[in-house]
């Protein structure tokens, strides 16, 4: 039995559908992200879960029972969830361990129970040493553990998190992305995530939903995602790439500065525009024709950027208006200006409506 099921929820505002037709189903254990730009519903979304608004339309069930739908909702603090705000919401006047602990103060837990489990959760996200120091005294990734700890401490069936890390800057997101999928890892509770981050949606989720403009664009594994999008939009958000327009004429796809033969394409029926994703990582340059079933195309580097990690090339085919993005490693230097050949797998071109 799926552990939380979103079918066809809805909310509208008047004429406006902050989410439409929205259906998900989570199995017991898993993680997964809503991953969308800003005002996509997303949050909106999460609040539905959480019991915080209705549905206008649908309805949530958990292990099976109805929580949510038009005519009523389950009050959250009835909902067995717990929840992880942006501002983090912990206690400035109380301290990391009466933090953690208030949950289960409020559910009337002995003493020696409270102290246990509090110390125990403290040493699973490595607070254990600041249990007695008050928020104002913590960095933001030290008051990020804590909320963590205070949410997953009372032990809930599900953990709901609405864009926990954009506080943080960028060194510490990077880390707390992994620290929440250990700790997830190790507990195993079912958890929704709200981000407008791909990084940290594929670094933490076990499956992602695309969101934009209310509704669901693809719902896959990061990696099918990431390899396989569906839309352009997905193609976009997720990552870099290219976007290539062709034309199918015969046994061809003609391109903005090279061709290709239409069957070695995937998606191309009828004749017509076509639209593919191809990702800059997936193209090679090379100084000489490369040989083997890519397509070679001579090109010339119009500009080019050094990452660290890579090099970030725009590149021109001689015979096309349009450059075309390459990453390639730090190694591959090739000057503004100098030509070069394209090796481009017609299978790493994928089609997107």
């Amino acid at each position: 039995m799926s552990k939380l099921v979103l079918k066809n929820v809805a909310k509208r505002y008047g004429s406006f559908d902050a989410v439409a037709d929205f259906s998900l189903e989570l199995v017991k254990g898993e993680f997964v992200s809503l991953l969308g730009p800003s005002g996509c519903g997303k949050t909106t979304t999460l609040r539905m879960i959480a019991g915080f608004m209705p549905p206008t339309g649908g309805t949530i069930e958990m292990d099976g029972q109805q929580i949510s739908s038009a005519s009523g909702v389950v009050p959250p603090e009835r909902r067995r969830m717990s929840m992880i705000f942006q501002s983090y919401a912990i206690w400035p006047n109380m301290t990391v361990g009466e933090n953690v602990g208030f949950g289960l103060q409020v559910r009337k837990l002995s003493r020696s129970e409270i102290d246990r489990r509090v110390d125990k959760i403290l040493d699973v996200v490595q607070m254990r040493n600041l249990k007695g120091r008050y928020p104002a005294e913590l960095s933001g990734g030290q008051q990020q553990r804590v909320a963590l700890a205070r949410a997953i401490v009372v032990e809930p069936e599900v953990l709901l998190l609405d864009e926990p890390l954009s506080n943080l800057d960028a060194n510490l997101r990077e880390e707390m992305r992994f620290e929440i999928r250990r700790l997830h890892d190790e507990f195993k509770i079912t958890t929704v995530y709200v981000t407008h981050d791909q990084s940290e949606a594929m670094v933490t989720s076990d499956r992602i939903v695309v969101m934009n403009k209310g509704k669901i664009e693809q719902i896959d594994a990061p990696h099918t995602l990431y390899r396989r999008p569906k839309s352009r939009f997905v193609a976009g958000f997720i990552g870099r790439t290219n976007f290539l327009e062709g034309d199918h004429q015969g046994n061809e796809v003609r391109f903005d500065g090279f061709t290709a033969k239409a069957g070695n394409l995937e998606g191309v029926n009828g004749s017509g525009a076509l639209l593919y994703s191809l990702r800059p990582q997936a193209i090679g340059l090379a100084t000489s024709q490369p040989s083997g079933q890519a397509l070679a195309v001579e090109a010339e580097i119009s500009s080019r950027s050094y990452l660290g990690e890579y090099w970030d090339y725009q590149v021109r085919p001689l015979t096309g208006a349009k450059p075309i993005r390459v990453s390639t490693s730090p190694s591959q230097v090739f000057e503004v200006g100098s030509r070069v050949w394209l090796e481009i797998d017609p299978a790493a071109m994928v089609r997107v409506e």
